[in-house]
């Protein structure tokens, strides 16, 4: 009967370490994702597509969503500032994004 308990007991212990790794592994692989590349170039705002502005610190795909809309109803960023106006953009993520954006004009379209 003590070499099953004994046996039960190693085979616990093994599952308890085996969980702490998995764990640990998880959020090694979470920490990683949360840092992404930071844009090698700052982002045009008036053009920046969804996967453009989800290259932003801070920015996932609910918020460029948001920015999306917000251009789209109140027409071009004149300033990048103007980001604070969007719903989800916290004057704490605008100091973190701000160097990575711009605003410039859009560029028109060539006629054929």
């Amino acid at each position: 009967m003590a070499l099953n308990f004994r046996k039960n007991s190693v085979t616990h212990g093994l599952q308890i370490l085996i969980y702490f790794c998995v764990c640990a592994l998880m959020f090694a692989t979470a920490a990683m994702a949360a840092k992404k590349p930071l844009p090698a170039h700052p982002i045009n705002l008036n053009t920046a597509t969804l996967e453009q502005l989800e290259e932003l610190p801070g920015i996932g795909p609910v918020t460029a969503k948001s920015i999306i809309e917000f251009r789209t109803k109140s027409g071009p960023f004149k300033r990048i500032e103007d980001l604070l106006a969007v719903p989800r953009i916290s004057k704490k993520r605008f100091r973190k994004l701000a160097p990575y954006v711009t605003v410039a004009p859009a560029k028109p379209e060539k006629n054929h």
